[in-house]
Protein backbone atom coordinates (compact mmCIF):
# COMPACT_ATOMS: atom_id res chain seq x y z
CA UNK A 1 0.00 0.00 0.00
CA UNK A 2 1.60 3.57 -1.00
CA UNK A 3 0.80 6.11 1.57
CA UNK A 4 0.01 8.60 -1.51
CA UNK A 5 0.37 11.82 0.25
CA UNK A 6 2.39 11.19 3.07
CA UNK A 7 4.90 13.93 3.66
CA UNK A 8 7.71 15.01 5.64
CA UNK A 9 4.93 16.86 7.68
CA UNK A 10 3.12 13.78 8.88
CA UNK A 11 6.29 12.36 10.79
CA UNK A 12 5.11 11.62 14.26
CA UNK A 13 6.66 13.92 17.34
CA UNK A 14 9.81 12.66 17.77
CA UNK A 15 10.17 14.53 21.06
CA UNK A 16 12.53 12.89 23.55
CA UNK A 17 14.10 10.53 20.87
CA UNK A 18 17.78 10.19 19.88
CA UNK A 19 18.79 9.35 16.47
CA UNK A 20 22.15 8.81 14.76
CA UNK A 21 22.34 9.81 10.95
CA UNK A 22 25.34 9.26 8.94
CA UNK A 23 26.20 11.65 5.84
CA UNK A 24 23.79 13.78 7.78
CA UNK A 25 25.59 17.18 6.56
CA UNK A 26 24.21 17.03 2.76
CA UNK A 27 21.86 15.43 0.52
CA UNK A 28 19.40 12.42 1.78
CA UNK A 29 21.23 12.49 5.54
CA UNK A 30 20.90 16.20 6.24
CA UNK A 31 17.00 16.17 4.71
CA UNK A 32 16.36 13.31 6.55
CA UNK A 33 17.99 15.44 9.67
CA UNK A 34 16.25 18.35 9.36
CA UNK A 35 12.90 16.41 8.77
CA UNK A 36 13.43 14.81 12.29
CA UNK A 37 14.53 18.05 14.31
CA UNK A 38 11.26 19.16 12.70
CA UNK A 39 9.62 16.96 14.69
CA UNK A 40 11.57 18.04 17.63
CA UNK A 41 13.84 15.06 17.32
CA UNK A 42 17.47 15.38 19.03
CA UNK A 43 20.08 13.80 16.08
CA UNK A 44 23.55 13.09 16.42
CA UNK A 45 24.90 14.47 12.59
CA UNK A 46 27.63 11.65 12.37
CA UNK A 47 29.57 13.19 9.58
CA UNK A 48 33.00 12.57 8.08
CA UNK A 49 33.64 16.68 7.80
CA UNK A 50 32.54 18.42 11.22
CA UNK A 51 33.20 22.02 9.94
CA UNK A 52 30.33 20.61 6.93
CA UNK A 53 28.63 19.12 9.77
CA UNK A 54 28.31 23.04 11.72
CA UNK A 55 27.06 24.02 8.23
CA UNK A 56 24.17 21.79 7.87
CA UNK A 57 23.43 22.29 11.84
CA UNK A 58 23.47 25.83 11.22
CA UNK A 59 21.13 25.91 8.38
CA UNK A 60 18.59 23.65 10.48
CA UNK A 61 18.38 25.83 13.66
CA UNK A 62 17.67 28.68 11.21
CA UNK A 63 14.74 27.30 10.17
CA UNK A 64 13.95 25.97 13.38
CA UNK A 65 15.53 27.74 16.50
CA UNK A 66 14.94 24.59 18.97
CA UNK A 67 16.28 22.34 16.98
CA UNK A 68 18.28 19.55 18.85
CA UNK A 69 21.87 18.75 16.74
CA UNK A 70 25.31 17.81 17.79
CA UNK A 71 27.90 16.93 15.20
CA UNK A 72 30.59 14.22 15.81
CA UNK A 73 33.11 13.35 13.41
CA UNK A 74 32.76 9.39 12.09
CA UNK A 75 35.14 8.39 8.87
CA UNK A 76 33.16 5.13 7.96
CA UNK A 77 36.12 4.30 5.49
CA UNK A 78 38.19 3.81 8.56
CA UNK A 79 36.99 1.28 11.45
CA UNK A 80 39.21 2.67 13.87
CA UNK A 81 36.89 6.11 13.61
CA UNK A 82 34.30 3.93 13.79
CA UNK A 83 34.99 2.49 16.85
CA UNK A 84 36.01 6.16 18.64
CA UNK A 85 32.98 6.97 17.60
CA UNK A 86 31.04 4.49 18.82
CA UNK A 87 32.85 4.84 22.39
CA UNK A 88 31.91 8.38 22.79
CA UNK A 89 28.38 7.70 22.31
CA UNK A 90 28.89 4.73 25.00
CA UNK A 91 30.53 7.09 27.28
CA UNK A 92 27.57 10.11 26.93
CA UNK A 93 24.53 8.54 26.03
CA UNK A 94 22.32 5.72 28.00
CA UNK A 95 20.71 5.36 24.78
CA UNK A 96 19.83 5.33 21.41
CA UNK A 97 16.10 5.36 19.94
CA UNK A 98 17.14 5.34 16.11
CA UNK A 99 20.11 5.18 13.60
CA UNK A 100 20.05 5.71 10.62
CA UNK A 101 22.72 4.05 8.26
CA UNK A 102 22.76 6.69 4.99
CA UNK A 103 25.88 7.40 4.25
CA UNK A 104 27.21 6.33 1.00
CA UNK A 105 29.47 6.65 -1.89
CA UNK A 106 28.96 6.36 -4.93
CA UNK A 107 30.92 4.74 -8.45
CA UNK A 108 34.96 6.67 -7.61
CA UNK A 109 37.91 5.57 -9.03
CA UNK A 110 39.18 2.57 -7.46
CA UNK A 111 40.63 3.01 -4.03
CA UNK A 112 40.86 1.28 -0.73
CA UNK A 113 39.78 2.24 3.14
CA UNK A 114 42.27 2.82 5.82
CA UNK A 115 41.76 -0.79 6.37
CA UNK A 116 42.77 -1.94 2.86
CA UNK A 117 38.99 -2.35 1.75
CA UNK A 118 37.41 -0.97 -1.37
CA UNK A 119 35.93 1.91 -1.19
CA UNK A 120 32.33 1.75 -2.27
CA UNK A 121 32.23 -1.59 0.28
CA UNK A 122 33.71 0.24 2.75
CA UNK A 123 31.83 3.03 3.44
CA UNK A 124 28.03 1.66 1.89
CA UNK A 125 28.18 -1.20 3.81
CA UNK A 126 31.59 -2.57 6.16
CA UNK A 127 31.44 0.59 8.49
CA UNK A 128 28.11 0.41 9.08
CA UNK A 129 27.96 -3.03 9.71
CA UNK A 130 30.92 -2.37 12.35
CA UNK A 131 28.58 1.19 13.93
CA UNK A 132 25.72 -1.01 13.80
CA UNK A 133 27.27 -3.90 16.06
CA UNK A 134 28.88 -1.10 18.24
CA UNK A 135 25.41 0.74 19.00
CA UNK A 136 23.38 -2.27 20.19
CA UNK A 137 23.68 -2.11 23.28
CA UNK A 138 22.41 1.30 23.21
CA UNK A 139 19.91 0.51 20.87
CA UNK A 140 18.60 -2.35 22.84
CA UNK A 141 17.81 0.65 25.61
CA UNK A 142 16.02 2.76 23.52
CA UNK A 143 12.15 3.38 23.11
CA UNK A 144 10.90 1.51 19.67
CA UNK A 145 14.15 1.01 18.48
CA UNK A 146 14.94 0.74 15.27
CA UNK A 147 18.19 0.35 12.28
CA UNK A 148 17.33 1.81 9.24
CA UNK A 149 19.54 0.71 6.69
CA UNK A 150 19.72 2.51 3.41
CA UNK A 151 20.24 0.48 0.12
CA UNK A 152 18.96 0.86 -3.69
CA UNK A 153 16.70 0.21 -6.21
CA UNK A 154 20.37 -1.07 -7.94
CA UNK A 155 20.91 -4.16 -5.27
CA UNK A 156 18.55 -5.70 -7.89
CA UNK A 157 21.40 -5.13 -10.33
CA UNK A 158 23.94 -6.40 -7.92
CA UNK A 159 25.64 -9.35 -7.12
CA UNK A 160 28.05 -10.22 -4.44
CA UNK A 161 31.89 -10.60 -5.33
CA UNK A 162 32.95 -13.06 -2.62
CA UNK A 163 35.67 -14.17 -4.58
CA UNK A 164 37.28 -10.25 -5.15
CA UNK A 165 35.05 -8.10 -3.11
CA UNK A 166 37.44 -5.56 -3.25
CA UNK A 167 37.75 -5.67 -7.18
CA UNK A 168 41.55 -6.30 -7.02
CA UNK A 169 41.18 -9.02 -10.40
CA UNK A 170 38.92 -6.43 -12.27
CA UNK A 171 36.85 -3.33 -10.97
CA UNK A 172 34.24 -1.68 -12.13
CA UNK A 173 32.76 1.49 -10.75
CA UNK A 174 28.99 0.90 -11.09
CA UNK A 175 28.91 -2.76 -10.52
CA UNK A 176 31.13 -2.19 -7.18
CA UNK A 177 28.51 0.22 -6.30
CA UNK A 178 25.75 -2.00 -6.83
CA UNK A 179 27.37 -5.39 -4.98
CA UNK A 180 28.08 -2.02 -2.38
CA UNK A 181 23.49 -1.61 -2.35
CA UNK A 182 23.34 -5.06 -1.88
CA UNK A 183 25.20 -5.69 0.23
CA UNK A 184 23.23 -3.20 2.40
CA UNK A 185 19.79 -5.41 1.22
CA UNK A 186 21.47 -8.14 2.34
CA UNK A 187 22.79 -7.20 5.97
CA UNK A 188 19.03 -5.38 6.54
CA UNK A 189 17.49 -8.37 5.90
CA UNK A 190 19.83 -10.91 7.86
CA UNK A 191 19.91 -8.12 10.78
CA UNK A 192 16.08 -8.25 11.35
CA UNK A 193 16.18 -12.16 11.68
CA UNK A 194 18.91 -12.71 14.08
CA UNK A 195 17.42 -9.65 15.82
CA UNK A 196 14.07 -11.33 15.76
CA UNK A 197 15.48 -14.81 16.53
CA UNK A 198 17.31 -13.07 20.37
CA UNK A 199 13.64 -11.36 20.41
CA UNK A 200 15.24 -8.20 20.55
CA UNK A 201 13.36 -5.14 20.82
CA UNK A 202 15.49 -3.54 17.95
CA UNK A 203 13.69 -3.38 14.80
CA UNK A 204 15.65 -3.51 11.32
CA UNK A 205 14.11 -2.04 8.33
CA UNK A 206 15.21 -1.01 4.81
CA UNK A 207 14.85 2.09 3.03
CA UNK A 208 15.81 3.42 -0.49
CA UNK A 209 15.09 7.11 -1.74
CA UNK A 210 14.62 6.22 -6.13
CA UNK A 211 16.50 8.18 -8.24
CA UNK A 212 17.25 11.55 -6.17
CA UNK A 213 19.88 14.59 -6.94
CA UNK A 214 22.66 14.28 -4.14
CA UNK A 215 26.44 15.20 -4.67
CA UNK A 216 26.73 11.55 -4.87
CA UNK A 217 26.28 11.73 -8.87
CA UNK A 218 28.33 14.76 -8.78
CA UNK A 219 31.73 14.13 -6.59
CA UNK A 220 31.66 10.42 -6.80
CA UNK A 221 31.66 9.05 -10.39
CA UNK A 222 34.15 10.24 -13.00
CA UNK A 223 34.54 10.43 -16.60
CA UNK A 224 31.13 9.38 -18.47
CA UNK A 225 29.48 8.29 -15.28
CA UNK A 226 29.55 11.66 -13.62
CA UNK A 227 28.18 12.73 -16.94
CA UNK A 228 25.01 10.33 -17.06
CA UNK A 229 24.09 10.80 -13.46
CA UNK A 230 24.82 14.20 -12.81
CA UNK A 231 24.61 16.17 -15.61
CA UNK A 232 22.15 14.19 -17.41
CA UNK A 233 20.07 12.09 -14.66
CA UNK A 234 19.97 14.84 -11.83
CA UNK A 235 18.46 17.33 -13.45
CA UNK A 236 16.05 15.65 -16.21
CA UNK A 237 14.60 12.74 -13.64
CA UNK A 238 15.56 13.11 -10.42
CA UNK A 239 13.75 14.52 -7.08
CA UNK A 240 14.75 16.69 -4.27
CA UNK A 241 16.46 15.26 -1.65
CA UNK A 242 13.65 16.21 0.48
CA UNK A 243 11.60 14.28 -1.32
CA UNK A 244 13.96 11.38 -1.70
CA UNK A 245 14.36 10.92 1.81
CA UNK A 246 10.67 10.38 2.38
CA UNK A 247 11.05 6.18 2.36
CA UNK A 248 13.97 6.66 5.34
CA UNK A 249 11.96 9.19 7.05
CA UNK A 250 8.92 6.69 7.25
CA UNK A 251 11.06 4.00 8.35
CA UNK A 252 12.48 5.22 10.86
CA UNK A 253 9.90 6.96 12.63
CA UNK A 254 6.25 5.67 11.61
CA UNK A 255 4.26 2.96 14.16
CA UNK A 256 3.28 1.01 11.24
CA UNK A 257 6.63 0.19 9.92
CA UNK A 258 7.36 -3.75 10.85
CA UNK A 259 11.03 -5.35 11.67
CA UNK A 260 12.16 -6.57 7.60
CA UNK A 261 10.30 -4.36 5.50
CA UNK A 262 11.52 -2.41 2.28
CA UNK A 263 10.44 1.05 1.93
CA UNK A 264 11.11 2.96 -1.08
CA UNK A 265 9.28 5.38 -3.52
CA UNK A 266 5.51 4.22 -4.86
CA UNK A 267 6.05 6.05 -8.22
CA UNK A 268 6.68 4.28 -11.71
CA UNK A 269 9.61 2.01 -11.15
CA UNK A 270 10.75 3.10 -7.99
CA UNK A 271 11.95 6.24 -8.83
CA UNK A 272 10.03 9.09 -7.37
CA UNK A 273 7.13 8.92 -5.18
CA UNK A 274 5.83 8.89 -1.20
CA UNK A 275 6.69 5.88 0.61
CA UNK A 276 5.35 2.23 -0.36
CA UNK A 277 6.59 -1.49 0.96
CA UNK A 278 8.43 -2.69 -1.98
CA UNK A 279 10.32 -6.03 -2.33
CA UNK A 280 13.39 -7.04 -2.06
CA UNK A 281 15.47 -9.20 -4.27
CA UNK A 282 15.59 -12.95 -3.99
CA UNK A 283 19.27 -12.81 -3.52
CA UNK A 284 18.86 -10.21 -0.23
CA UNK A 285 16.46 -12.61 1.22
CA UNK A 286 18.34 -15.88 0.28
CA UNK A 287 19.46 -17.37 3.62
CA UNK A 288 23.16 -18.81 2.49
CA UNK A 289 23.81 -15.45 0.87
CA UNK A 290 23.18 -13.43 3.92
CA UNK A 291 25.04 -16.18 6.16
CA UNK A 292 28.19 -15.91 3.76
CA UNK A 293 27.93 -11.90 3.51
CA UNK A 294 28.25 -11.53 7.22
CA UNK A 295 30.78 -13.92 7.92
CA UNK A 296 32.66 -12.05 5.77
CA UNK A 297 32.08 -8.50 6.97
CA UNK A 298 32.96 -10.19 10.40
CA UNK A 299 35.82 -11.30 9.28
CA UNK A 300 36.93 -7.52 7.28
CA UNK A 301 35.67 -5.78 10.26
CA UNK A 302 37.14 -7.77 13.07
CA UNK A 303 33.49 -7.77 14.39
CA UNK A 304 31.08 -9.70 16.40
CA UNK A 305 27.53 -9.52 17.08
CA UNK A 306 26.04 -9.41 20.68
CA UNK A 307 22.59 -9.31 20.56
CA UNK A 308 21.08 -7.72 24.04
CA UNK A 309 17.73 -8.89 24.49
CA UNK A 310 14.58 -6.31 25.52
CA UNK A 311 15.42 -3.98 28.38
Amino acid sequence: MTQQHWTIDQVPDQTGRLFVVTGAASGLGLATTRGLARRGGRVILAVRDEEKGRRAVAAITAEHPDAQLEVRHLDLADLDSVGAFAARMRAEHDRVDVLVNNAGVLAPPRTLSAQGHELQLAVNHLGHFALTAALLGLLGAGREPRVVTVSSVNHRQGRLFFDDPHGERGYKPMAYYNQSKLANAVFGHELHLRLAEAKSPIRSVLAHPGYTATNLQLHGPTGLWRFLLGRVGNPLFAQRPADGARPQLYAATDPSVRGGEFIGPGGPAELRGAPKRVALSATATDAETGRRLWDLSEQLTGVRYEFPASV
